[in-house]
């Protein structure tokens, strides 16, 4: 079982490899996975929403300004098997003056070490692929390979996202392969409350670090509220630290699991 799943999951990754990356859609899904997957016979649908209140006011490449613009994003991810799942997600934002658009769609194929391996380190491995308009975005089809690591360490919680990134269609085509971290670390203060900090950057092209005025890089103090294995509520306050950056940013995610068979949580 664990040669096939390694033969799936190297096979999988170098068709990603071959294939072109995107651009990451920006601060519509403000998350840093964890390794885990949704179980199969399962489905995740989770509300992802932020303001800004401090942003862009100016027009960049025909693009809507940030300052204001509220983001709503519906993602239903579901269990395919102990190992893989797929997530779907609709990308919304209202702003004074545009009242409430249609941005885009993503769908996101996941798969993860199984726990048979036993490794010290929980392992996943997740792409996306998408479309949204230009307007909000002039790369308007984008393609991203996420690996994810995390580990958890008594009441420490530690997880990285090292996601590369690329245009599929427009104008940063020719700009290659981009660079986009994230990481988390938190803490369990409580046996429900969990808090610390979440980094999100894109540091541009890979091998070709852009000026430090063009990086996006931001900075979310941030908490979890582990109430039930049926919910997943996440909120926090985001910095940003470079100009190229959205200097403020408040974030919310609010998750209900359903089970569906012959078993289920308690709530």
């Amino acid at each position: 079982m664990p040669d096939r799943f390694t033969h799936k999951l190297v096979a999988l990754a170098a068709l990603l490899f071959a294939a072109t990356f995107a651009h990451a859609q920006g601060n519509y899904e403000i998350q840093v996975y964890g390794a885990e997957t949704i179980e199969p016979h399962s489905t995740m649908v989770e509300l992802h929403s932020n303001f800004t209140p401090i942003g862009s006011r100016s027009t960049t490449d025909g693009t809507f300004p940030t300052n204001h613009q509220e983001h709503e994003t519906l993602e239903i991810t579901q269990g395919l098997n102990s190992w893989s799942e797929v997530g779907f997600y609709v990308f919304t934002s209202e702003q004074p003056g545009h009242g409430v658009q249609w941005v885009g769609d993503h769908i996101r194929p996941r798969v993860r070490v199984p726990d048979s391996w036993h490794w010290k380190v929980g392992v996943s491995l997740s792409t996306e692929i998408g479309y949204q308009r230009a307007v909000y975005s002039p790369d308007t089809w984008t393609w991203e390979l996420r690996p994810i690591i995390d580990k958890t360490l008594g009441r420490w919680y530690f997880a990285v996202n090292p996601a590369l990134e690329r245009t599929w269609h427009g104008p940063d085509v020719a700009q290659g392969l981009g660079f986009s971290p994230a990481a988390k670390i938190g803490y369990d203060f409580t046996k429900k409350v969990n808090a610390g900090f979440e980094y999100y950057a894109d540091y541009g092209r890979l091998g070709d670090v852009a000026p430090l005025h063009d990086q996006q890089q931001q900075l979310f103090a941030v908490t979890d509220l582990n109430v039930s294995p049926k919910w997943e509520i996440n909120f926090g306050v985001g910095m940003g630290a470079t100009a190229g950056t959205d200097h403020l940013i408040v974030k919310g995610i609010l998750g209900r699991h359903f089970t569906w068979g012959h078993h289920s949580e308690t709530d």
